[in-house]
């Protein structure tokens, strides 16, 4: 290959690779449409066990990126709280959470495992892929 063609296919192979790498890595986000800083916790099957994994902390009308595979499970589980930790949905489901980053699988016997009960709220994701969920401060 001549040395002028040489820039030409670094630059090529580097847009390829950028548009093929970059392409809808997100498929779970949530944005925050309140006015405050929200911390977010998410809980899903993870190989056939129900998984929680927190915290992402989301600024004022920001966006995060939670889940970045495809979707395989139609119900995602999310429970958000204020900079306080006051709980700002009110969900019905029961899962683990901790004070500091975690991953906890299982979602029963949380206080004697060590771990926080929170009540998530269940969002239907209509067996999509890729979903985003807006985060109003109310309940849908």
């Amino acid at each position: 290959m001549p040395d002028r063609a040489r820039p030409a296919a670094f630059l090529g192979a580097a847009l390829l690779s950028f548009f093929f790498t970059d392409r809808a890595h997100a498929e779970f986000t949530v944005c925050n449409q309140t006015l405050d800083v929200v911390n977010l916790a998410v809980g899903q099957k993870v190989d056939d066990a129900d998984q929680t994994d927190g915290w992402w902390t989301i600024g004022a009308n920001q966006c995060v990126n939670v889940i970045r595979e495809e979707l395989t499970n139609r119900y995602i589980y999310i429970y958000a709280t204020d900079v306080f930790g006051h709980a700002i949905l009110n969900g019905s489901i029961d899962m683990c959470i901790d004070r500091r980053r975690f991953s906890i699988r299982g979602i029963d016997e949380c206080w004697q495992r060590g771990h926080i009960a929170a009540r998530f709220i269940e969002v239907d994701t209509l067996e999509q892929v890729r979903w985003t969920y807006f985060l109003t401060g109310n309940s849908p």
